[in-house]
């Protein structure tokens, strides 16, 4: 009853659900994987000390940021050089937007700083003025934003003086000397009441630390891949079963009226093609240009 199993069509539909089922247990798996890392590294993060308590240590000796870095007050001295405004922030639930300032450092290099953040629109600010001179700042180190960090402007069209992301590879573009792959926020305002106005910006957490929305995606894209799994091998029985009944309906002359008369037409087609083989009906006029044709014997009307 099985042995259209071996036919040509389904061979290729048994090699496509013998591919098709272990590729979707593997991405299941591997989605299952990734998700399983974020809810150990958040576990990890929640058992490891606040990194902001942990003792500063100079900029060189924790590049480049990584999730183990991230969070560490860093220590940078240099010279404050340009500044920015980072729109579209918000602090506390109000909208706002950081003040961002480039520190010269003795290496040539910048290091984005973040002195604070002020409430309203960053079009028309009374933005604080910098520290002069030489200055050493103790700020907690953060990587580099990118499309997906919170808060970002990808848009673009800023005006000038504004920044819709803080990374090395829009900074670089925007002063004419290198900018560290970092930045750092300072943990309290600055001394002397320059900076009185402003509100800290608390570090974020390193991306993948924790059980964003991401790590639930993850979880979901999990139980898509088994469904699609287990709806292949579903699909195969149901077809399997199909050809089966339908070859069992045929063995035991079990066929709907549709298909007897379906197959009854070729046979029928068949029967009648001697008749047209033998000429044309016995009534028929016969062809006056046939050699055959006997003028004496055609009746005169």
């Amino acid at each position: 009853m099985y042995r259209f199993l071996l036919t040509p069509r389904w061979w290729g539909i048994n090699l496509f659900v013998v591919l098709a089922i272990p590729f979707c247990v593997f991405m299941g798996t591997w989605q299952l994987g990734r998700f399983e890392d974020r809810v150990q590294s958040h576990e990890q993060a929640e058992k490891a000390p606040d990194p902001s308590t942990r003792a500063a240590k100079p900029l060189a000796e924790l590049l480049p940021v990584d999730k183990v870095t991230s969070g560490r007050p860093a220590i940078a001295t240099g010279t404050y050089a340009d500044q920015f405004l980072v729109p579209g922030r918000k602090l506390e639930d109000r909208q706002g937007f950081y003040v961002l300032n480039m520190l010269r450092t003795d290496s040539g290099k910048a290091l984005p700083v973040v002195r604070g953040w002020l409430p309203g629109s960053a079009t028309d600010a009374r933005v604080p003025a910098a520290p002069k001179g030489e200055v050493t700042v103790t700020g907690d180190l953060q990587a580099s934003e990118n499309t997906h960090s919170d808060g970002v402007n990808v848009r673009g069209g800023l005006p000038s003086g504004q920044v819709g992301m803080i990374s090395a590879a829009t900074l670089v573009n925007l002063v004419p000397y290198d900018v560290y792959d970092a930045w750092v926020t300072l943990p309290e305002a600055e001394a002397g009441g320059t900076g009185g106005a402003m509100k800290p910006v608390p570090a974020a957490a390193p991306e993948g630390s924790g059980l964003d929305l991401k790590a639930f995606q993850n979880l979901g894209y999990t139980g898509e891949w088994f469904v699609f799994a287990a709806f292949v091998l579903f699909m195969w029985f149901r077809l399997v079963r199909r050809e089966a009944e339908a070859e069992r309906d045929i063995a035991l002359g079990l066929v709907p009226e549709e298909a007897a008369a379906e197959a009854a037409a070729p046979a029928a087609e068949t029967a009648e093609a001697p008749d047209a083989a033998e000429g044309a009906p016995k009534d028929a006029p016969e062809d006056p240009s046939s050699p055959d044709y006997d003028v004496a014997s055609t009746p005169v009307r």
